[in-house]
Formats: structure tokens, sequence, C-alpha cells
């Protein structure tokens, strides 16, 4: 299925995922709309023999980001929450890079978005972890 925009992606997410306290935070609801998006774009990465390699780094780097909030969150909060949270910033920050690295077989619009929502996520990483790290 292909998002138009976050409010139309909200309304498709499961309640096994909204129901979860994890779910109130808005950085890892984020996070899973990007990693949503980046699939739809590696359809399109992927139909590019040139961008082929960077589909596989983009759809990894972009997954890992929702993936290290998940697990860190799992463990409590805290210094071990805040080094999970760390792992999804320098995923976060990797998925913004291979938009860059990707972005002539997209459209300039959709990788300004893309850049623009890692962007966000990257920022309430950081304020998130330092806060969790002085717990």
């Amino acid at each position: 299925m292909e998002y138009k925009t976050y409010e139309e992606w909200l309304t498709q997410v499961p309640g096994s995922i909204t129901e979860d306290s994890l779910w109130e935070f808005i950085v890892y609801r984020k996070a899973l709309f990007l990693s949503d998006l980046a699939w739809q774009d590696c359809e399109r990465l992927l139909a590019n023999s040139l961008s082929k390699s960077i589909a596989w780094q983009l759809i990894d780097s972009a997954g890992s980001v929702a993936a290290n909030i998940e697990e860190g969150y799992s463990r409590g909060f805290g210094k071990d929450y805040a080094r999970f949270l760390r792992i999804a910033l320098g995923s976060a920050r990797e998925t913004r890079g291979w938009y860059y690295c990707g972005r002539h077989p997209l459209d300039p619009e959709v990788v300004n978005h893309r850049m623009t929502l890692a962007n966000e996520i990257i920022a309430g990483l950081v304020i998130t972890s330092d806060q969790q790290r002085k717990r």
C-alpha cells in the first residue's frame, strides 16, 4: 500500500502496535512511518540498476531505527534505553544519508520529505537519549 500522508498511514497501523504504550512516543511513530516510506521508495530504487545497492542499505537502516527504539524501550528506562536510542540515532542519520545518495531516481519532493522526517526523528532521539542517560 502506498501512503500519501502521515494521517493516512496512521489509519492503517494495527491495534497490536497502537495499543502498546510505546506508541505514545511520537519519535517511534515517525520511525515506523519512515520505514514504511522507505519500503515504497526502495521499490523505485530497485528498478534502477545504479541504485540497487543503495536500496538494500536504505531499507536496512530505516527499519533499524524503529527496531532499536522497540528493543531499548523493552529493557526499561535509563542508561540502557539511552544506549539503544543512540543506536537508533545512528540508523536515522544513516537513513538520511542513504536518501541523499539515492536521490537521483526519486522525485526531489520525496527526498526532501524523507530527509525532513529523518531530521525530526534525529532531533527527538538526541533529546530523549540525553534525558534517559541522566536518569
